[in-house]
């Protein structure tokens, strides 16, 4: 067993496991025997124990301690490759902190597919008190003696993705908790196993590759915490990100384009004007083809807007999906021209002029990453093009047959085609750029546009940039971490619940990790469906502090939260809960999040607290809401 002390920390490492053991104080914390670090590789999983020579030594810096560990040589089929790495586990003395980092060396003889190490914590114990805090979607709480299994997570929890927001997992056990952030989220994600009934959680995070090499340095930072809940989980994280400069608020994003104070408090209606499934597409339905497609005309929805007005809506944002030729989801990023049979650039010019004779804001639904091969400007050679050649490719969506486009030329087509919809003297506010902030980041190995996930990010937020500057909010289908300094609003940040069909089991407790985050940076609209009687998600629109879902008309059915739930309401019903909570997003959308809490400790009587001193409490059980302060 080496040790190592600094302050009122101390490593330890046990040399035979490889397994660390972290004490802070009275308490301790431990890697699992059974969850191995290991190497899993195109030519099989290798433990670190398996390498040839295993090494290790104390290492002491001007920031603190720690311990160094090598790892050389792995036999494969009865042959010695030279395959090293170094990890560093040490203490930074000024804060506490533990930094674990793997470190390639020589990357011959092994095509590594995913590290997993730092190891998984011991958390055995069934008990309430004891849970663990993934970044799904909004967020999720899962209790140790939680009575449903985790299933898959979505993008099998990699982060920057829909399946991990932020980029960190964290385990509270009776108030002593910790926190461990990937510093290098580009190419890296969690895993997580929850049985049904417990009595344990296990979660840990795993590195891969970038364009086929893992060859930087990984870093994961613990912070431990004797007294805390997941309030003070998130706050750390908080800290975190504002130290990195990347805490970009509303109130920053306002002064740079006042629009931002003109969204605050919509009700937003997102509807469209054609849909074209083409035949080729995984969504054709072979049996009713009539349902393939539809036509509204933009008088249409000028006169829904209007009528909407009347009906006493003061503030409105409208997202239109469809709105160019052949539709929507068809030939991106060669998104043009607008609807011929829906009134062509003039329809389209009326409804923009009408929006803002009405005082409402306006924007479209557009798209650069799926490339359609039916864009008349598709390019192989533009393509994403992976490290072995490939090129991916599907047809899940309307449009048929798609590759990816490469992210670098991303901002070049969202020039383009936004100068092109200002040459007609179309004035928009906003523009939603689909998918960026839900899937990962893409790679291409093309040497002449080469792209590594952490690029591609760039990229994306480069697209997002572009449309401040020519006075757009730029928005996109979910939240996550990266997008922060440059992102107003999304689609939605749902709860990973509101994803799959209504009545499912909850697989944990939905809580605001998120919000507890990033509340006061970013807009973020709300489903507003009364599911149930027993399930209505205005009151976590409430919770939430979010704008609200007035109407919303998804694009493909069963798919993206879109589901037929309840009896249809009436309009003026609807325009009366989603005044009550733009009333409340006018109040706190740009105050921090302070606390969430279980009132009482019941999960199903929840409140929220806003740094204006605003509280909201909801009670799941009887359906009800206050709003106080």
């Amino acid at each position: 067993m080496t040790s190592v002390k600094a302050n009122d920390m101390e490593l330890r490492l046990d040399e035979e496991s490889l397994c660390y053991m972290f004490s802070k104080g009275e308490e301790s914390w431990s890697w699992r025997e059974e969850a191995k670090a290991r190497l899993e590789c195109e030519e099989g999983t290798f433990c670190f124990q398996e390498a040839v020579l295993v090494t290790h030594k104390v290492i002491e810096t001007g920031l603190g301690n720690g311990i160094q560990s090598h790892f050389e040589g792995f036999e494969v089929d009865g042959i010695k490759v030279p395959y090293s790495f170094d990890t560093i586990v040490w203490m930074e003395a000024a804060t506490g902190d533990v930094f674990c980092e793997w470190i390639p060396l020589c990357e011959e003889g092994l095509r590594v597919k995913a590290v997993y190490w730092p190891g998984e914590m011991e958390f055995e114990e069934k008990k309430e008190s004891w849970y663990t805090l993934l970044n799904h979607q909004q967020g999720l709480m899962i209790p140790n003696d939680w009575a449903t299994e985790l299933t898959s997570v979505v993008f099998d929890g990699f982060f920057g993705t829909a399946g991990g927001y932020m980029p960190w997992i964290a385990q509270v056990r009776d108030r002593a908790g910790y926190i461990a952030i990937c510093t290098t989220p580009w190419n890296a994600g969690y895993n997580a196993e929850h049985p049904a009934g417990g009595p344990y959680t296990h979660t840990g995070i795993r590195f891969e590759p970038s364009l086929g090499k893992m060859e930087y340095r990984r870093i994961v930072r613990y912070t431990f915490l004797n007294d805390c809940d997941y309030n003070d989980i998130c706050k750390v994280y908080r800290t975190y990100v504002k130290e990195q400069g990347r805490l970009r608020t509303l109130t920053e994003k306002a002064a740079r384009n006042p629009s931002v104070d003109r969204l605050i408090g919509c009700a937003f209606v997102h509807k469209g004007i054609k849909n074209a499934v083409q035949e080729d597409s995984d969504f054709y339905d072979t049996e009713a083809p009539d349902k393939n497609n539809s036509l509204t005309t933009f008088a249409a929805r000028e006169k829904e807007m209007r009528r909407l007005k009347e009906l006493g809506v003061e503030k409105l944002y409208l997202h239109l999906d469809g709105w160019a030729e052949p539709g929507y989801d068809n030939q991106h990023p060669d998104y043009y021209p607008a609807c011929e049979a829906a009134g062509g650039w003039a329809g389209m010019k009326s409804l923009a002029d009408t929006m803002h004779e009405l005082g409402y804001l306006f924007g479209v639904h557009d798209q650069y990453r799926d490339y359609y091969l039916a864009s008349p400007s598709y390019d192989e050679h533009y393509a994403c093009r992976l490290a072995d050649g490939t090129v991916p490719a599907h047809q899940r969506w309307a449009g048929g047959p798609q590759a990816f486009l490469c992210g670098s030329q991303a901002p070049f087509y969202v020039k383009r085609n936004f100068s092109r919809i200002r040459r007609h003297d179309i004035r928009l506010d906003c523009a939603y750029l689909d998918v960026f902030t839900c899937n990962e980041g893409d790679e291409c190995a093309n040497p002449f546009h080469r792209m590594t996930r952490r690029d591609c990010c760039d990229y994306r937020n480069q697209c997002f940039e572009y449309l401040m500057s020519v006075g757009l909010l730029p928005s996109s289908e979910e939240v996550s971490d990266w997008c922060i300094p440059s992102l107003v609003f999304c689609h939605y940040a749902p709860y990973d619940f509101m994803m799959r069909e209504p009545g499912a089991p909850k697989e944990g407790i939905p809580v605001p990790l998120y919000n507890l985050v990033y509340h006061d940076c970013i807009i973020e609209p709300w489903m507003m469906e009364k599911v149930s009687e027993k399930e209505d998600y205005m009151l976590y629109a409430l919770l939430n502090g979010g704008a609200p879902y007035l109407i919303r008309e998804g694009a493909y059915p069963n798919t993206d939260g879109s589901f037929e739930v309840g009896a249809e309401v009436a309009i003026e019903d609807n325009i009366r809960r989603s005044r009550i909570v733009s009333d409340l997003h006018k109040k706190v959308a740009k105050c921090e999040m302070i606390r969430h809490e279980m009132v009482d400790g019941d999960c199903q009587v929840q409140r929220t607290y806003f740094a204006d001193g605003t509280t909201v409490t909801v009670d799941f059980n009887k359906q009800e809401y206050v709003i106080a302060g």
